[in-house]
């Protein structure tokens, strides 16, 4: 049986086609993709992302638990700040993609893909020589995303935090619609401007916190949005999506997370085997590209060849960018064809369609 979120009721009232996510029944479109897209860049959009997983770290030793755990250096962390990171197998691949918010100097959240969550956990649990106290309440925590240009002067209506100094990657704690405690962050995950809410939902009413925000939105086009707006969205600006882009097949340096993987922090797990990987390069690396026709569309394992047809790669994320009409994706290719600019081929529907690899984001942000 699927599991549902405390939204689950709302999304049936606005009349979202469901369908099973990471185990649980969630909204893919409500009013259409092309609608709900063009909404989050223009205005705002509204996500149910509860399904996410939310796993506390406490206690004196927390700080070294997490940064034994992930890549990223948790030093660097301030009460009111958030990390993007990742998990590693020993072997180098990748166990989770994550965000560490740091509560205070003994309390770490930890925000955890859908699909991994109890995979993420048990990996937690068992690699807690530092014994930490690690905590999912995942069950107990919604989590909605409001995101685009207007998501300040919508959410402004509902708080006296002031939302503009919360800078990206950091967040607030206190008072929303009423109820005390709810975190406000902006860590996103479309490209715009935007906000992630998260409370207790037996101390919160889920279904009152969304009906304000979508009154509060209704004078700025705010719509409800679904998955499928949130991977066109996630898309245009190269980001990454666990179990496509990135896995336990992939390491961070050839999945070009080298940036938040700070080799000289210490020891953590993974470590050597990503010293090694350095030290030897790596042969392939996750390469964004745009192609020549904006029909021609990529989708996830098609295969990448070079000029000359031979086979170099394959797709792990692709769609037709609404933003801009034209083919947009990502894919691993060997090292020597992944300079921006290079001429690639993408196998569609039978036939090679020239494209070329591009920098991220794939569409023109002001």
């Amino acid at each position: 049986m699927l599991k549902r979120t405390p939204f689950f009721e709302q999304h049936q009232q606005a009349g979202a086609k469901l369908i099973d996510f990471g185990g649980f029944e969630m909204p893919v479109q409500y009013s259409g993709i092309k609608k709900e897209h063009e909404a989050v860049r223009t205005a705002a959009g509204m996500f149910d992302v509860s399904h996410m997983g939310e796993i506390l770290f406490k206690g004196p030793h927390a700080k070294d638990a997490v940064q034994y755990l992930t890549v990223n250096d948790v030093e660097k962390l301030v009460p009111g700040k958030a990390q993007y990171s990742a998990m590693c197998y020993e072997n180098g691949g990748i166990v989770d993609d994550l965000i560490v918010y740091m509560i205070s100097e003994e309390e770490y959240l930890l925000v955890v893909n859908a699909s991994n969550k109890e995979k993420d956990y048990e990996w937690m649990v068992s690699n807690n020589p530092h014994k930490a106290v690690i905590e999912d309440i995942s069950e107990n925590t919604c989590l909605l995303a409001v995101q685009g240009p207007k998501s300040i002067e919508i959410l402004q209506k509902l708080t006296e935090i002031p939302l503009d100094a919360i800078k990206f990657y950091t967040f607030e704690q206190g008072t929303f619609c009423g109820y005390p405690d709810v975190i406000i962050s902006a860590t996103g995950y479309t490209g715009e401007k935007g906000f992630e809410l998260y409370f207790d939902k037996d101390k919160v009413s889920p279904a009152n916190v969304w009906n304000r925000i979508l009154e509060a939105g209704e004078e700025f086009g705010l719509l409800p949005a679904g998955l499928g707006a949130r991977d066109t969205l996630r898309l245009e600006m190269g980001y990454a999506l666990y179990g496509n882009d990135i896995s336990i097949e992939t390491n961070p340096l050839e999945a070009g997370l080298g940036w938040i993987t700070k080799l000289d922090k210490g020891d953590f797990i993974g470590r050597d085997a990503l010293l090694k990987v350095k030290e030897t390069g790596v042969t392939r690396k996750l390469t964004g590209f745009v192609t020549d026709q904006p029909r021609d569309i990529p989708r996830h394992g098609y295969r990448i060849a070079d000029e000359h047809g031979n086979i170099i790669g394959e797709v792990t994320s692709g769609t037709q960018s609404i933003t801009e009409v034209k083919g947009v994706g990502m894919g691993y290719v060997a090292t020597s064809h992944a300079a921006t600019g290079s001429r690639i081929m993408i196998e569609i529907r039978g036939k090679f369609c020239p494209a070329t690899t591009a920098k991220a984001p794939f569409i023109t942000k002001s």
